[in-house]
């Protein structure tokens, strides 16, 4: 029956001047996730921007349309609608009709139908046409009945150059459109928090690169599959992941004989940050995203996380999760799908060096006299670990 889905967003529409910037990244992420869906579709936006998803194929898959869609970020709603060319009020009222017999199995529901006059030439008023078309459901399908304050079914007629019929509306991912707000590096581990991280970044319209830090023999193959399984999980919402995977047992060897070991951690963290940042400005982005959230750990307490930050020179860390508590993130990561991989048992490098008593409140003068022990060595192990450096593109077509 549907052929056509409504587009139905948010924040877009109050973009001004600009709104049609963002209408056509829209577009173009719809034409993406339509992709991976059986059959032939054509997105379309009419002269009021309003962007429609047409099926020109004789056949497709209904609810891969529908989970495609879902995926989209920019969308907060979208509608199946029947779009009828013949306006007159004789023949919406067998539409309508039409319309409440193929979309309602059960006729036994509270209805009201809500028109909307684009045109405000149309010979009957909004009300009218409510009365109307109304009336012609009621003769039709007795067993309904109106209820205008709490229907159980809200069928909307908008009446432009044709005629759009909808009541059935599908939540959207929402935010903004992929690629409207620059680029980031990701740095994803095989945790819970950093694929939520990547998400909700992504959410605003940032297209996503990851980095992963890998430290065989310490980390095993499926830690590495792991974090990859994550970026194609993350790639349903994001679009292609470039994942770059990057040996780190060198200089996390290096640290763990030359340094404190209750500093472990955050020295670890501002060289993982120091790699991140220098694969960033290579790849265009504007800024690295992180996992953290206030407290978590004790590497993410403030004084942890200024440390951590003072390591990074030349781009701002944006920080999605910083004040989520843990069940909130994981109750995102059950929502968006990657829990379950995210608590596989394999462990990623940052678990495996972990101080029995971890410093919680560094200062950054005694973690940089630490990071002096380094001096003879970093230099070499850094020009050795991007030498490592593999891309895998996940989630390619």
């Amino acid at each position: 029956m549907f052929r056509s889905f409504l587009i139905k967003y948010g924040e877009i529409g109050v973009k001004g001047k600009n709104r049609y910037i963002f209408e056509d990244a829209l577009m173009k992420q719809i034409k993406y996730g339509l992709k991976k869906v059986d059959g032939e579709f054509a997105v379309t936006k009419d002269k009021g921007g309003r962007i429609f998803a047409e099926v020109k194929s004789e056949t497709y898959d209904h609810d891969a349309v529908i989970e495609a869609l879902r995926h989209v970020f920019g969308i907060i709603a979208f509608c199946p609608v029947v779009h009828v060319d013949d306006t007159s009020i004789e023949n919406l009222k067998k539409e309508i009709v039409k319309y409440v017999d193929e979309a309602f199995e059960s006729k036994d529901f509270s209805f009201k139908i809500n028109t909307r006059r684009a045109h405000k030439s149309y010979p009957m008023t909004s009300m009218e046409v409510d009365a109307a078309l109304g009336e012609a459901v009621l003769n039709a399908f007795p067993e309904t009945h109106v209820d205008v304050h709490d229907p159980e079914v809200d069928i909307r007629v908008e009446i432009r150059d044709i005629v759009h019929i909808y009541s059935k509306e599908i939540p959207g991912a929402g935010g903004m459109p992929l690629g409207t707000n620059g680029k980031a590096m990701l740095l994803l581990s095989g945790g819970i928090d950093s694929p939520v991280a990547g998400y909700m970044a992504a959410k605003r319209g940032v297209i996503i690169d990851a980095v992963y830090f890998h430290a065989p023999p310490y980390t095993s193959d499926r830690a590495r599959q792991k974090v990859i399984d994550l970026a194609k999980l993350l790639s349903a919402f994001s679009g292609p992941v470039y994942l770059h995977i990057v040996n780190f047992t060198d200089i996390q060897m290096a640290i763990y004989e030359r340094c404190p070991h209750d500093e472990l951690t955050i020295i670890m963290r501002r060289y993982m940050m120091r790699i991140a940042e220098q694969l960033a400005l290579k790849n265009d982005c504007l800024g690295l995203i992180t996992g953290e959230s206030i407290g978590q750990v004790a590497s993410q307490t403030l004084q942890s996380l200024y440390v951590t930050d003072a390591a990074v020179e030349t781009m701002p860390v944006y920080r999605p999760l910083i004040g989520m508590d843990k069940q909130e993130i994981v109750n995102m990561s059950e929502k968006i799908g990657t829990y379950e991989t995210s608590i596989l048992p394999y462990e990623d490098c940052c678990t495996i060096f972990v101080a029995k008593h971890p410093v919680t409140k560094p200062k950054r003068q005694v973690i940089e006299r630490s990071e002096r022990n380094l001096d003879e060595v970093i230099d070499g192990l850094l020009e050795e670990a991007y030498a490592t450096e593999e891309l895998v593109i996940v989630g390619r077509e």
